[in-house]
């Protein structure tokens, strides 16, 4: 049995979580969700840094970040979202982008969060918009090249786009039409994706 430490709206999280039901581990996986403001010991020995996802494995090896998790569980998987030979690479950077919007749109959540309204570096928040829309663009250049495969890039893309969704009421949709398109299809292919949908009553929980 593995054991992954998450919390219901953090969207590095989401992405392990569908990537476990997606690839057939769902019924060998314990998800725990934790406070990372207030962790137990037990998460702690696992993950001295009290980030989320952490994943320990079946010989009590813990895994984290979640692009470790991702690439874990798809070796397991006998790796069908890892293209083969040099493609790998461009997955990977692909898979890197879309970790970066999310840590962009994560940045975000937290200024406005922590920060008193006073004390905001509306620059800084600029400046993490700005990485959000360029790698939006990339990512939309990205899925709907001719030929593209299901990646593990694509759990990235959508754990964010659902979080744009939650924190920023979905305006990245008039600007990305592509990627909106492609969104619907994702979650048609994808059941995972509408089995771990955020829920807003839980918001204070990443």
């Amino acid at each position: 049995m593995m054991i992954l430490y998450c919390a219901p709206i953090s969207p590095f999280a989401r992405k392990v979580r569908m990537l476990t039901r997606h690839l057939g581990f769902e019924g060998d996986v314990e998800e725990r969700f934790v406070d990372t403001a207030a962790p137990d010991a037990t998460f702690f020995a696992a993950n001295p840094l009290a980030k989320i996802p952490t994943l320990v494995t079946p010989q009590g090896q813990a895994l984290f970040d979640s692009a470790v998790i991702a690439a874990y569980l798809d070796a397991r998987a006998g790796n069908p979202l890892t293209p083969p030979g040099e493609a790998c690479f461009a997955a990977k950077a692909y898979e890197a982008l879309a970790d970066g919007v999310m840590e962009a749109i994560v940045l975000i959540v937290y200024e406005r969060r922590w920060r008193e309204e006073a004390k905001r570096e509306p620059r800084w928040v600029a400046h993490q918009e700005a990485k959000i829309a360029r790698g939006l663009t990339r990512a939309s250049e990205t899925v709907v090249r001719p030929g593209h495969q299901l990646q593990i890039g694509d759990f990235s893309l959508a754990a964010a786009l659902g979080y744009l969704d939650l924190r920023f009421e979905g305006t990245w949709r008039a600007t990305f039409p592509d990627l909106e398109g492609w969104l619907t299809d994702f979650a048609a292919q994808v059941p995972a994706f509408e089995a771990t949908r955020y829920h807003a009553s839980s918001q204070r929980r990443a």
